[in-house]
């Protein structure tokens, strides 16, 4: 054979075992266990090195060792041609398929998140697939509580939340005194009976979807739950079924998230059931509109005097307007609620939303054009309170109630809870006595106020009263006006009306409280040396008098000009020396003694005593910087002035007055008055003003008050110009204030001014001792018939007579120095005995140079400018038989109407 034919050799050893360890090596691959014997030194592919394989076999290396075990261990390892070992072999896992098989991938799992085979960022970004699979089942299980929940919640009766609506007060004594709301004043009407005109207004104004809508608005719920989530107010999302299904449907009022869940699905559910018709016309039946009228007949009544029926399309605007909320929107104003619901604010408010709903009819084609251009002037309304239950007195009753509630409940009880109706109210009004003001105000008017036998002296004439216990603080008995339903103002609660010499009793009780500052002697209190004064202590009464500072100096506003102090009828008292004890002024209501006694004081303590007593600081206490502000330029309230005065009858202790006792709803108490008794004044201050003032009604100017075996304490007050007067008296057990005054009664003119009362009632001039004190003293008999006279309790001594003048001595020698402060030794004496009647005194007593207090010009002034009394304000008066006519007309006065100091007004409240 040819020796290219020829086989090649043959290996060394072998045999089968060797042939099949060859073939499993066959591949070369370096992988498995030991690709080479132990002492092998050669490379796998060296051409030199002897092979250990079968023929065939490229490059196979010698294996001296192993066998059949080695060969099944490689192949179970995944080894093809050794090498590598189980490590290598799990590294090669899952690179695809081989002999050696790799481990098996991890199983997915249903809700693949962290994602797996993902890493960094991706591993947690869900996929569209987990997105869309969440967001299925999160709408499906919303679609399920859904139907539970629409299925479950009941339409309730109409009926049943209809009968809630609706406030019932009460007298002290426990009896009903009115019921408001509610069945009292709804009168329900037809469907057809309402106005298209009113139908078209509500739905341009507050539901334009109302006649396609399913009873609830979706982007309307949308806002509502944002208000919510952000805290603010659930409102602004209703549909017009919505405000049905609240209005009539439901019992809970609250604003609450649970409340507004059920209301959702009732009105779904009552905007699949009941008609648009039914919807629309128990809408219209069940809102409230203000001034006590619930429902579209009751309203159209209250505001235009006018059935539902008759309407026209500029009126049917006005009251879609009020609905809205009939305290910020009723042209009448409600600032007895809230100082920003005033008559101005509210006409601005309601004319800007009437106007803006007549033009959304048009733009929703709901209204002509041609009929829209008809309406350009405002509606004109009735009177408020136009329900004939709240007629006379009781109008001013509930409102004053309704007030006081809201202003000290602290937010308890708001003003649109109470709207919604409920409640309780349970007052401090004495039935009684109500009624015996109101005929002892009558009385006067029928007797002596003749508006056709005098139209320009009798006309615009008003009396306000209250009467207020001094132990308790409770309002008895108030007179707001001639008639609630015919004039609105509350005269009993805020008026403007200067109160004129009723002040005085404040500058005493300043005077006993810190006394008077002075050069030497009494008590340090902080702004120089004081010392108390006595009821006896001495001022001068001359007719204009020229006012100085404490400390001597003349005082001189801001323009330089002096103050001369002017009384009553141009009197001055006791001259040469003009000096007048304060019980004397008191009694004579001196102007120019209170005046001054007033600057010694300081004015910013007489300010301070008047709110001590229960008056408020309101703007009409802005003068406390000029002399008059001590003759009452300011204007609080009678309910105000009875409360103060209440405060000296009770030995100082002072209580707010208050007309509710407390609020009921479904038999809880919600609101319970609490008595705050506070002692600005000791019983030594108090009852030496009482003292004092008990000689005003024995033989001053209120002796036409006094009331037979009855002790009383009061004083008279005449303002500038004669547009005022008041008395303001009491016993130990009633406390009660009478003004009058003119003041044309046209709320809609913001430019109303006080007028004169020179005439008035067939009078020459009206002062605080005849129409008023007569008022007080034929109610108080009344009142006071049957209970038990109380006297006063007796006065202690108080301070030290300042201002006296010793009468001459015999002997030179003994004559003492001169000096500007009193006696070091106070003249004991019993200051609640009456002073002698007034005399003039010795012609040897005259005024000496060194005195600030007295001029000895004889009444002849001495420079300056006459800008007392009528100037400075109010002017005091003498007893009717002797009172003349103020002269003067120059400044300082306060005769504007700020209708401020009321009790339950504004910030005063």
């Amino acid at each position: 054979m040819s020796e290219h034919r020829r086989k090649p050799p043959q290996p060394q050893g072998g045999g089968r075992a060797a042939a099949r360890r060859g073939a499993s090596g066959a591949s070369g691959a370096p992988s498995g266990r030991r690709a080479a014997p132990r002492d092998a030194t050669g490379s796998p592919s060296s051409p030199s090195a002897p092979s250990s394989y079968g023929p065939g076999a490229p490059g196979g290396e010698e294996r001296p060792y192993g066998g059949r075990a080695e060969a099944r261990r490689a192949a179970r390892n995944g080894s093809v041609g050794g090498g590598g070992g189980r490590r290598r072999a799990a590294e090669n896992a899952g690179r695809g398929r081989g002999r050696g098989r790799g481990q098996e991938p991890a199983k997915k799992r249903f809700i693949d998140y962290p994602r797996a085979g993902k890493f960094g960022a991706r591993r947690w970004l869900p996929s569209w697939r987990l997105i869309t699979g969440l967001f299925i089942g999160f709408l499906g299980s919303m679609l399920a509580v859904i139907g539970i929940a629409y299925a479950l919640v009941e339409v309730p009766e109409v009926a049943k939340a209809a009968r809630a609506q609706n406030n019932v007060y009460y007298w002290a004594d426990g009896s009903q005194m009115v019921a408001t709301g509610g069945e009292t004043n709804r009168q329900i009407i037809k469907y057809a009976d309402i106005p298209r005109a009113m139908r078209n207004a509500v739905i341009s104004a507050e539901n334009k979807t109302f006649n396609k809508d399913k009873g609830v608005d979706p982007m309307g719920i949308a806002r509502a739950v944002v208000n919510m989530a952000k805290g603010g107010q659930t409102q602004g999302g209703s549909t017009i079924t919505q405000q049905y299904v609240k209005n009539a449907r439901l019992d809970d009022q609250s604003q609450t998230f649970t409340r507004k869940f059920k209301e959702l699905f009732i009105s779904i559910k009552v905007g699949r059931e009941v008609s648009k018709e039914d919807i629309m016309a128990g809408y219209l039946n069940t809102a409230y509109y203000g001034r006590n009228a619930y429902g579209i007949q009751a309203a159209a009544r209250a505001y235009f005097g006018e059935d539902a029926e008759d309407l026209n399309p500029s009126q049917c605007a006005l009251l879609a307007t009020v609905l809205k909320g009939a305290t910020y929107y009723d042209p009448a104003g409600y600032p007895e609620i809230d100082p920003a619901a005033s008559r101005d604010a509210n006409t601005e408010r309601a004319k800007k939303r009437w106007k803006w709903i007549l033009d959304e009819e048009v733009k929703d084609g709901r209204l002509s054009a041609e009929v829209r251009n008809k309406y350009t002037k405002f509606p004109k309304l009735e009177s408020p309170r136009s329900n004939v239950k709240l007629s006379g007195q009781i109008g001013y009753l509930v409102s004053l109630a309704k007030a006081y509630v809201i202003n000290n409940s602290d937010g308890k009880i708001t003003a649109g809870q109470l709207e919604q109706g409920g409640y309780e109210i349970h007052t401090t009004f004495d039935k009684k006595k109500v009624k015996q003001l109101e005929d002892a105000v009558q009385k006067v008017r029928k007797a002596k106020i003749k508006p056709k036998l005098r139209p320009d002296k009798d006309t615009h004439v008003q009396f306000g009263g209250a009467s207020v216990n001094p132990n308790t603080g409770a309002i008895e008995a108030i007179y707001g006006g001639e008639d609630a339903t015919k004039h609105f103002t509350n005269n009993a609660d805020t008026t403007g009306a200067q109160v004129g010499s009723t002040y005085k009793p404040f500058v005493l009780a300043a005077a006993f409280k810190n006394g008077v500052r002075s050069k030497s002697g009494g008590e340090v209190q902080g702004d120089g040396t004081r010392t108390i004064v006595d009821p006896k202590s001495k001022y001068s009464g001359k007719n204009k008098l020229k006012i100085k500072n404490y400390d001597g100096t003349v005082w001189q506003d801001k323009d330089g000009k002096e103050w001369l102090q002017t009384n009553d009828g141009q009197q001055s008292y006791n001259p040469p020396s003009y000096r007048i004890d304060l019980r004397e002024a008191m009694r004579e209501s001196v102007n120019s003694a209170y005046v001054q006694l007033g600057m010694d004081v300081g004015l910013d303590k007489v300010k301070a005593a008047a709110m001590d007593a229960g008056l408020k600081d309101d703007k009409s206490m802005a003068g406390a910087t000029y002399p008059s502000f001590s003759l009452g330029t300011s204007s609080p309230s009678a309910i105000r002035m009875a409360g103060a005065y209440a405060t000296f009858a009770d030995e100082g202790k002072q209580r707010d007055p208050f007309s509710v006792k407390e609020v009921k709803k479904e038999g809880e108490v919600v609101f319970q008055h609490d008595s705050q008794v506070k002692s600005p004044f000791s019983p030594e201050v108090a009852n030496n003003v009482t003292d004092v003032l008990k000689t005003v009604v024995e033989k001053g100017t209120g002796t036409s008050a006094q009331l037979p075996g009855r002790q009383v304490a009061g004083k008279t007050g005449t303002t500038d110009g004669n547009k005022s007067a008041w008395f303001v008296g009491y016993t130990p057990q009633l406390s009660t204030a009478i003004s009058m005054y003119r003041l044309d009664d046209d709320e809609n003119n913001s430019k109303r001014e006080f007028l004169e009362m020179f005439g008035t009632g067939g009078e020459k001039k009206i002062h605080g001792a005849s129409f008023p004190a007569q008022i007080w003293q034929d109610y108080m008999e009344e009142a006071l018939k049957g209970k038990r006279a109380i006297p006063f309790p007796e006065p202690g001594p108080i301070g030290e007579i300042v201002g006296d003048i010793p009468p001459p001595s015999p002997t030179p020698t003994e004559e003492p120095e001169p000096s500007d402060s009193p006696s070091p030794t106070p003249t004991e004496t019993e200051s609640s005995d009456p002073p002698e009647p007034t005399e003039s005194p010795d012609p040897t007593e005259s005024c000496k140079p060194w005195d600030p207090r007295c001029e000895d010009d004889g009444g002849v002034t001495d420079g300056g400018s006459d800008n007392g009394g009528a100037d400075g304000g109010p002017g005091g008066e003498s007893p009717p038989p002797t009172g003349q006519p103020n002269g003067g007309n120059g400044n300082g006065g306060n005769n504007g109407n700020d209708n401020e100091g009321g009790l339950f007004v504004g910030p005063t409240g």
